[in-house]
C-alpha cells in the first residue's frame, strides 16, 4: 500500500534514503543481538575506522575519514565510550581536543564482529543489487555530485541546462556521424580507417545488432555527445567513438556517457570494460584514470585500430 512519502517521488528523496537507512540499522541491530554481540549498526563506521587506525584519532579526524558531521561522530564516540568499547584522552598536541582509541574490550569485540561482518557484506550486496547491479557506483556518483554541487545550489539550475543520456533511437542515428565522424576526420586528416567508415554510418548494425549499445548526450533538445558500447565477449565490452561537442565540454557530458556505459555493463554482468585511445588525448586519460581505468595489454577479442597508442581496462567485478 502506497503512503504519502512514496507518492512524492523525488521530493521525498532524502526521506526515502533515511527510511532505508533506518531499516538497515534495525536489521543490523537484530543480527548483532542474535549473535550475542553488544553492538549497534549505527556505531559501525566510527568503530571500524578506529579499529583500522594505526594511532588514536580526534573526532575531527574521524569525521573526515567517514564523511559524517562532527556532531554525529561525537555522539557515536560518546555511546561507544559509555559501552566501554573506546576510551578518550586529552590530545597532548591540542588540549582542546581528545584522542579516541579502542579499549581492550573493544579490541576483543572487534575479533568477533569481523566474523559477522563477512556475512553482513554478502547479505548487503545481495540486497542492494536487487535495486541495481551497479548500486555502489550509483551511490558513489550521487555522493560525488552532492560534493560538487549541493542541493541548495541546484535549486537555481533549470532542467533545460541539465545533460541527460539516452539510448539509441533511429531519429538520432545521423548524429553519430555528425559528432564522432567529423571529429575523427579532423584527427585523421580526412583519412578514416576501414572500421570507421562502416561504424560511423551504421552504429545500429555495427554495435547494437551484435549485442552492444549506443548512447547520446542531450543538453535540452541539442545532441552534444555520443558513445558506442561494443560487445567483445560474454562478459566484456569496449566503449568506442566517445565524443562531446567542443563547445559543451567541461560540463560533465563525457563522464555521464562513460558512466552510462559502466552501468549498462554491470546490468549485463560484465567483468571488464575496455577502451582504445591515443597519446594526444591527455585530458581524456585523466578522466579514465579517475574513473578507475588502468593501462593494459589488449585482449584477443579486441580489434586494435592502427591509430591506437594506449589501451585501458576497468575491472567491474
Amino acid at each position: 500500500m502506497n503512503n504519502i512519502i512514496d507518492s512524492l517521488g523525488y521530493l521525498a528523496g532524502a526521506t526515502r534514503f533515511r527510511r532505508i537507512s533506518e531499516k538497515l540499522h534495525t536489521g543490523g541491530d537484530k543480527i548483532y543481538e542474535q549473535n550475542g554481540l553488544p553492538f549497534k549498526a549505527s556505531w559501525f563506521s566510527v568503530f571500524y575506522s578506529l579499529a583500522k587506525a594505526s594511532q588514536p584519532l580526534t573526532v575531527i579526524e574521524l569525521a573526515e575519514k567517514i564523511g559524517f558531521t562532527h556532531i554525529t561522530v561525537k555522539n557515536v564516540v560518546q555511546e561507544l565510550a559509555a559501552a566501554g568499547l573506546v576510551k578518550t584522552v586529552i590530545n597532548p598536541a591540542d588540549k582542546r581536543s581528545r584522542l579516541t582509541s579502542l579499549t581492550l574490550k573493544g579490541k576483543k569485540l572487534r575479533e568477533k564482529l569481523e566474523l559477522v561482518w563477512a556475512n553482513f557484506s554478502i547479505a548487503l550486496q545481495d540486497l542492494l543489487e536487487e535495486g541495481h547491479p551497479d548500486f555502489l557506483n550509483i551511490i558513489n556518483r550521487v555522493d560525488a555530485a552532492i560534493g560538487r554541487c549541493p542541493l541548495n545550489e541546484r535549486i537555481a539550475t533549470t532542467n533545460a541546462n541539465k545533460i541527460v543520456v539516452v539510448d539509441y533511437k533511429p531519429s538520432l542515428k545521423h548524429w553519430f556521424y555528425t559528432l564522432a565522424g567529423n571529429w575523427l576526420l579532423d584527427v585523421l586528416d580526412g583519412k578514416l580507417e576501414e572500421e570507421d567508415k562502416f561504424t560511423l554510418h551504421h552504429p545500429d548494425s555495427a554495435y547494437i545488432n551484435s549485442g552492444g549499445f549506443v548512447f547520446f548526450a542531450l543538453l535540452g533538445d541539442k545532441v552534444i555527445g555520443c558513445v558506442a558500447l561494443k560487445r567483445l565477449g560474454e562478459d566484456s565490452f569496449e566503449f568506442c567513438k566517445l565524443f562531446v561537442d567542443k563547445n559543451e565540454r567541461k560540463g560533465g557530458a563525457a563522464t555521464k556517457l562513460i558512466q552510462r556505459c559502466i552501468t549498462r555493463c554491470m546490468e549485463n554482468e560484465a567483468k571488464q570494460l575496455w577502451l582504445q585511445t591515443t597519446n594526444r588525448m591527455k585530458e581524456a586519460h585523466l578522466l579514465y584514470y579517475k574513473l578507475g581505468f588502468a593501462d593494459q595489454q589488449p585482449p584477443k577479442e579486441m580489434a586494435v585500430l592502427a591509430r591506437t597508442e594506449k589501451i585501458m581496462m576497468l575491472r567491474l567485478r
